[in-house]
């Protein structure tokens, strides 16, 4: 199979292209990542405003604003799922030559998606009780020119801190005996989708989905960069599309879109896919790549892992791809 041509090699029971380890990644531009993730988080902001001026009421309580950005999540997670599939369909999957994916379908689709709403609910709720004020609306946070550049400053610091608890959190499940058997669930899966993201034990769900993304906001906090729940949202959606993206296996250079991302990939402390696809695909009790917004962590404290086709050598900088924003088509 060429590297360039990127010619399809579909198994007889599945669409998907199979490429060699050798073959070209498609590269794909910050800004298309970043227009995405801004368009699905700014919606549910103008229809809340919205909402507020055609009612005439001051504000919403926390129960309605809570259905509003659930409705909003997950909006935006079945526009991923369209995303992920078409994008497979086109780049397959890493390790792709060697072994399927595993479906949801074989857990049951019911338990996943149960797991997935729990998770998203949980978040949601955790975020409405802490940050929300109910004295403030979308228009009044959002009209100042310092209030965005502050966001770009705290979407990138909400995702390297968020890190940094998930790091020690997620290397502890793996190294303290007890706290593996809270764990073990969600790895008996070694080429997940990102469907299986919440494929875990209640245990699990309630850190990622709760816990570490409070422990977040209250690090934020304590250092002068309180959260209110607009920029949490959209640091939470920010997050969000890294780790669907990081837990797909899809075939692709994906970093995170970040503003101190350049600063970040000069230190070598990018997170790419491939990077959590090999925790799953060769990790056990024993693993590396912790981290799953950055490698700050595993760079800082030694549990980096090589990459196998995410290599320098490999990376395809002759076509410049987008995203797509509005469509699921490639």
């Amino acid at each position: 199979m060429s590297a360039n041509s990127h010619a399809l090699q579909a198994s007889a029971t599945s669409a998907i292209p199979r490429y060699s380890k050798g073959d070209k990644l498609p590269r794909f531009s910050q800004w298309s990542h970043h227009l995405w993730i801004l368009l699905h988080s700014l919606l549910p902001l103008a229809l809340h405003q919205a909402w507020l001026s055609c009612s005439g009421r001051q504000s919403f309580g926390r129960l309605a604003v809570l259905g509003l950005y659930l409705t909003a999540y997950a909006f935006a997670f079945v526009r991923m799922i369209c995303l992920v599939r078409s994008l497979v369909s086109v780049y397959g999957y890493f390790d792709g030559q060697v072994h399927d994916r595993h479906r949801a379908s074989s857990i049951g689709l019911g338990w996943v998606s149960l797991s997935l709403a729990k998770s998203v609910s949980l978040r949601m709720a955790m975020a409405v009780y802490v940050c929300y004020d109910g004295s403030q609306s979308p228009a009044d946070a959002l009209c100042t020119w310092q209030w965005w550049l502050w966001l770009a400053l705290e979407t990138s610091v909400y995702a390297i801190v968020l890190d940094f608890w998930y790091y020690w959190y997620h290397r502890a499940m793996h190294s303290v005996p007890f706290l593996w058997k809270y764990h073990r669930t969600h790895h008996a899966i070694k080429h997940p989708t990102f469907l299986l993201t919440a494929h875990a034990d209640l245990e699990q769900q309630l850190f990622d989905a709760a816990i570490i993304p409070w422990l977040t906001c209250a690090t934020l906090a304590a250092i002068g960069l309180r959260l209110g729940f607009y920029e949490w949202w959209i640091c939470n959606q920010y997050a969000t599309y890294t780790e669907t993206l990081g837990h797909s296996g899809l075939r692709i250079h994906f970093t995170p879109p970040m503003a101190v991302g350049f600063v970040i990939e000069a230190c070598r402390a990018e997170i790419v896919i491939e990077d959590h696809d090999l925790h799953h695909r060769r990790g056990w009790r024993k693993s590396f790549n912790y981290g799953k917004q950055t490698r700050i962590w595993d760079r800082v404290f030694g549990t980096c892992a090589e990459r196998i086709e995410s290599v320098e050598a490999n990376l395809d900088d002759e076509v410049h791809r987008h995203m797509p924003i509005f469509s699921c088509e490639m």
